[in-house]
């Protein structure tokens, strides 16, 4: 049986987002849950995203800094950078 490590619960979502980590636009991808602390986001390629970037999910008006914890071919864990500037996910 899997440990649960997350230190918050996260809700089930299915939400369009930005990958944002340079001036020339960002990435796509689905946000497939999310707490006050992280994420998980579907994208159609790892290719060309970095350790860390911006996620921005426009219907939310959240735009927070983010670092990646894990990958897979398809998908990506994310930890919201402790004391960043940016809407947080808590309130919605």
């Amino acid at each position: 049986m899997e440990t649960e490590r997350r230190t918050a619960p996260r809700m089930r979502t299915l939400k369009a987002g930005t990958i944002v980590f340079n001036r020339a636009g960002g990435i796509d991808c689905r946000v497939r849950n999310l707490s006050a602390k992280g994420a998980c986001l579907e994208v159609a390629s790892q290719v060309g995203i970095p350790a860390e970037f911006v996620l921005v999910i426009e219907h939310d008006g959240l735009r927070q800094p983010c670092q990646v914890i894990w990958r897979n071919s398809t998908k990506l864990g994310v930890e919201f950078s402790a004391g960043a500037a940016g809407r947080s996910f808590a309130g919605k």
